[in-house]
């Protein structure tokens, strides 16, 4: 609704004003040719009292019939939401996103906006009902969306993100070439890159291409494999170093194994481990493209770390299976495949891969005891609801990152209360970052003995520590 300009108004008013002070003085002059010159000694005076008084009465009706226009317009603003509550059988794609609008400038300033006799509870439902409507979600993962995003506006840019592809980026390969290296080769053959963003030194972003980005001889031979840049953020978090037992506990497809593989320089050992025997294959063949020559390659649940290989890494990664809630854009079925139960198990499964995880790391060792756990979820019940669980069950410490990116996680959400250095882990969202929907976590292990452990398991870890 476009507002009239004050100035407008007062213009009129002064017109008016004007008006009146020349019909007075007309009149004036009129009664002095009838009946002679009137002499007031202080009729000059009085009628610039007169003048200013009406001024300020204009002035005050002027203020006045601002403040019931913008009333009448919230009224308006509110009502047009209210004639939809009601609204039956088939409604327009428009019809519906103009409504969510609505009824977001209604929720973000209720008391003003809202229809009198309808309650918040109300919005909210009808907003849900559309936002399913609209981008195709089940209630159930809308509604932990819709608590994740309070704002409004905020929750409509989260869910447009969702509808749209990531930017094409590759990771050079270190191993064998240089980014600036690779990005000329590669503009020579028709594709337009640039770096990625500055907090990476190997990532190249496409915008276009006039060959196939995964056909180039570049690479087929190794010098850059295709990666979400969401993905070198766990392995900048872990920050592997030359000569380090290293553990990718799951693996598959394998980019973050090559990744980890090149910062070691090929050097110490990296076990390369995947539940999924078939997945395994694709970790193999980037393995040997991208000329990875320290790797062990195993088929494992990753559970069974913690007995079969104890205090046996200095560094573990833990890119947990979730439920892809930050991911939706590549896998349209998580929109309704999600619900309570499936993220329950998916909780209990994260729990104990990353109680494994940290089993596996030894707190003795000298350049390392680092877990770094992520996941590809937006959702706190499976970031930082796992890390607390790990914080009170084994001799931890959630530990700075030096990445240059990223929110903060949660301390306190809803009724949720997490231990204050959960400040230190990231979240990443498409519509603030322009990166898949993320989230990392850093773990220092303090020690190899588990929180509350038996005396029969403390001996335990004594011994294998002798050993």
């Amino acid at each position: 609704m476009i507002r009239k300009r004050k100035i407008n108004r007062g213009n009129k008013n002064g017109l008016k004003i004007r008006r009146r002070a020349e019909d007075s003085e007309g009149a004036q002059e009129a009664k002095e040719d009838a009946t002679g010159p009137q002499h007031s000694p202080s009729s000059s005076e009085d009628e610039a009292d007169e003048c200013q008084q009406i001024l300020a009465n204009s002035a005050e009706v002027e203020q006045q019939k601002e403040q019931k226009d913008e009333e009448d317009e919230e009224r308006t603003e509110s009502h047009s939401v209210a004639l939809s509550f009601d609204e039956k059988g088939e409604v327009s794609a428009t019809m519906v996103k103009e409504r969510i609008q609505e009824v977001v400038h209604v929720l973000a300033n209720f008391k003003v906006r809202a229809e009198p006799g309808r309650n918040r509870i109300e919005y909210r439902k009808l907003l849900l009902k559309d936002l399913c409507s609209y981008y195709s979600y089940n209630e159930f993962l809308m509604e932990k969306f819709m608590e994740l995003f309070p704002n409004g506006a905020e929750l409509l840019e989260f869910l447009d993100s969702n509808e749209q592809p990531r930017p094409v980026t590759i990771r050079s390969n270190p191993l064998k070439t240089r980014r600036g290296e690779l990005a000329k080769a590669l503009i020579s053959r028709g594709m337009n890159v640039d770096p990625a963003a500055k907090w990476t030194k190997v990532g190249l972003v496409v915008y276009d291409s006039q060959v196939p980005v995964g056909a180039t001889p570049e690479y087929l031979a190794g010098h850059y494999s295709i990666q979400g840049l969401s993905s070198f953020l766990p392995v900048m978090a872990l920050a592997p170093q030359p000569n380090e037992r290293i553990l990718d506990m799951c693996a598959a497809p394998g980019g973050k194994t090559t990744h980890i593989a090149s910062l070691m320089g090929n050097s110490g050992v990296l076990f390369a481990n995947d539940a999924n025997a078939a997945r395994l294959k694709a970790v193999i063949g980037n393995l040997h493209r991208m000329g990875v020559n320290n790797a062990v390659v195993s088929n494992l649940d990753g559970r069974k770390f913690a007995k079969i290989q104890p205090q046996s890494y200095d560094r573990v990664l833990l890119d947990a299976p979730c439920s892809g809630t930050g991911v939706v854009w590549k896998d349209e079925t998580v929109k309704t495949s999600k619900d309570h139960v499936d993220i329950k198990k998916r909780f209990s499964m994260q729990r104990r891969l990353l109680l494994s995880a940290i089993d596996a790391v030894d707190a003795r060792s000298k350049t390392g005891a680092y877990v770094v756990y992520s996941t590809c979820s937006v959702l706190v019940e499976e970031n930082e609801a796992v890390v607390q669980y790990a914080l009170e069950k084994r001799q931890v410490k959630i530990v700075p990152m030096s990445l240059e990116v990223g929110l903060e996680g949660f301390s306190k959400y809803r009724q949720y209360r997490f231990h204050p250095t959960m400040s230190n882990t990231r979240r990443y969202y498409p519509h603030v970052h322009n990166v898949d929907g993320f989230f990392v976590a850093k773990l220092k292990k303090m020690s190899n003995e588990k929180k509350n452990a038996t005396k029969k398991e403390a001996e335990g870890i004594e011994r294998r520590a002798e050993k």
